[in-house]
């Protein structure tokens, strides 16, 4: 039996309506009742439009918004139950990769800078000398393809994927158990997405990662994901075995999806 990594039950999130001169509109659904989880070791997909819920759900597992109802355990613990000192901890071991290389690096920053942030912040668990920070960086920066020449060099000097691919090791330098992928190559071309896939996979044999992928792409997600969900408005359409859903989609939701899909070539 596989063990459960992240368990997100019954998760609801409602936003409160804004005030104006003529009163207060009406609340937000942003998720309803949403259940899932993801096994360690696999790549478990998060599919829908903008405005489903994606970025919400993604915020609460982070512990950066708070839901409404339910519960969200990573290994069995309730990060609603947790102290701020073990919450702190728990950080080291779920980290995120943005969307946007562009914007999710501080263009002030070195890469050895960006790269070894992560183990400055928590260096009671990791314990690394300013010598070893930068060892372990030069190590990241190799297994991402970077080069250690890169190491002192500054953001606005990379390409996007080379970016994505620092925001990559910055994710990696804290030894997460979980990665939470927000769209990471939406914003990238075509032929260089492909590149970062195929980085991302090779990174999960090697290091034995568990990913949460949120996408709208469902050409992405079915290459690299061994189980998806679909969200529509706040709520799990369906879920299931990644193949399952792209040869036998139940609900009239992932027919269009499905339908709509780009071929994608890796």
């Amino acid at each position: 039996m596989s063990e459960i990594m992240l368990e997100i039950d019954n998760v609801s999130k409602i936003y409160p309506g804004r005030r104006s001169l003529f009163g207060r509109s009406q609340p937000v659904t942003a998720l309803n009742g949403v259940s899932l989880s993801v096994n360690k070791g696999e790549s478990y997909g998060l599919v829908g439009e903008s405005g489903s819920g994606k970025t919400t759900l993604t915020r609460s597992i982070l512990h950066l918004e708070t839901p409404t109802g339910g519960a969200i355990r990573f290994q069995g613990k309730d990060l609603q139950q947790l102290s701020a000192p073990e919450l702190r901890r728990l950080r080291a071991r779920i980290q995120i990769v943005f969307q946007d290389p562009y914007a999710s690096l501080n263009p002030r920053m070195s890469v050895h800078d960006i790269v070894t942030e992560p183990m400055v912040i928590h260096h009671g668990i990791m314990g690394l000398s300013h010598s070893q920070r930068t060892e372990r960086a030069v190590e990241l920066l190799c297994l991402v393809g970077l080069a250690p020449q890169h190491l002192h060099r500054f953001p606005h000097e990379f390409s996007g994927g080379q970016r994505q691919r620092i925001c990559i090791a910055r994710a990696l330098a804290s030894g997460p158990d979980l990665l939470l992928l927000d769209e990471p190559t939406s914003a990238l071309d075509v032929s260089v997405q492909a590149q970062v896939l195929n980085l991302l996979c090779d990174l999960q044999d090697r290091l034995g990662l568990t990913y949460f992928f949120i996408s709208h792409d469902l050409a992405v997600v079915r290459y690299i994901c061994d189980r998806v969900a679909l969200i529509y408005r706040g709520d799990i359409v369906e879920q299931g075995d990644c193949q399952c859903i792209f040869d036998t989609p139940q609900t009239d939701y992932a027919k269009m999806l499905i339908g709509a899909m780009p071929e994608v070539s890796v």
